[in-house]
């Protein structure tokens, strides 16, 4: 089974006291709802609700006898209000920061009557809204599975963003320029060196490095709008959940870095896994090894598909 998108619309009065009508978009994959256990997918910065399938951006991990098997559970995920997958934009994103969006998970978990969820998974910025819910909700999941993020934006993550921000206000091409920065942030130098080796396109005549950069500026311009970079560039940005609440999730954690990753640094997430491990049962640590940072857990599926089949 899998669902077209569907929408939930309800009134949602911001953390800052501003009113907005909301349209919650969301897809399902797999056994039907309340016919298996449950597990909530929270997309990354750039992703959206269509995770398995043909043109699923996790269908590595997700589908008919995949590690997060569809014969067996029930997937859902919502679409972050102002991702743009669902034409519903906010103008005004800088209103609304991840706890916002955690909340408004919660109530379109409430509208479909879900009380309970066997697991939260969550890549990137998604992770770090998993972490907000479940600060919000401890008793929410038995498994929670942040891929490649903290549960708050540190100061390196903040530059970065600060930089994208910058790139996203200029007048020409921004969404291009902020897209080749990005993915300097999102891969390593010994990941491009390797990949590239100083060749050169002479029908181009452009290094293989730059026309691989151009091509990514281009063809997230094509599918994304600058208002929706600019609002989850905002969100990422501003990822802040309370350090004092973590230990009040009831769930069991499991927190997947990559030694390699420049935007949440494996030392960042193990500090979390650290302190968390002092204070609560159920905490563990896993690391993907790869030379490509962050974008690893979108690359390094043999490894990420054996540590989610180990916590499942």
């Amino acid at each position: 089974m899998k669902t077209e998108l569907q929408h939930i619309n309800f009134l949602y009065q911001t953390d800052s006291q501003k009113e907005y009508h909301i349209s919650l978009s969301y897809q399902l994959f797999g056994k039907d709802l309340f016919s298996a256990p449950i597990i909530l997918i929270n997309h990354a910065l750039t992703g959206n609700s269509n995770v398995s399938g043909e043109k699923g951006w996790w269908k590595q991990l997700i589908g008919e006898n995949k590690v997060i098997d569809t014969d067996k559970y029930t997937v859902l995920c919502f679409n972050i209000p102002g991702n743009g997958y669902d034409d519903f934009f906010i103008d005004a994103y800088e209103d609304f920061t991840p706890s916002d969006i955690a909340n408004i998970f919660l109530k379109g978990l409430e509208i479909l009557n879900i009380k309970n969820l066997y697991a939260i998974i969550g890549g990137s910025l998604g992770g770090g809204i998993g972490w907000e819910m479940l600060a919000k909700n401890p008793d929410l999941a038995e498994v929670f599975v942040p891929i490649a993020c903290d549960y708050k934006t540190h100061d390196w993550l903040r530059a970065q963003c600060l930089v994208q921000k910058f790139l996203l206000n200029g007048n020409d091409e921004p969404l291009q320029k902020a897209r080749i920065h990005a993915m300097l942030c999102y891969r390593t130098p010994q990941s491009v060196n390797e990949r590239f080796q100083n060749k050169f396109n002479d029908d181009k005549q452009l290094s293989e490095s730059e026309d691989w950069l151009i091509y990514h500026g281009k063809s997230l311009a094509e599918r994304f709008s600058l208002k929706s970079y600019k609002s989850m560039n905002h969100l990422l940005m501003n990822i802040n959940t309370s350090g004092k609440d973590l230990n009040k999730i009831k769930a069991r954690m499991h927190m997947i870095s990559v030694d390699t990753d420049l935007f949440f640094p494996a030392s960042e997430i193990r500090m979390c896994f650290e302190k968390l491990n002092k204070e609560k049962e159920d905490v563990f640590y896993h690391e993907i090894k790869s030379i490509h940072g962050h974008d690893a857990f979108l690359i390094e599926y043999q490894q990420l598909n054996t540590i989610i089949k180990n916590i499942l």
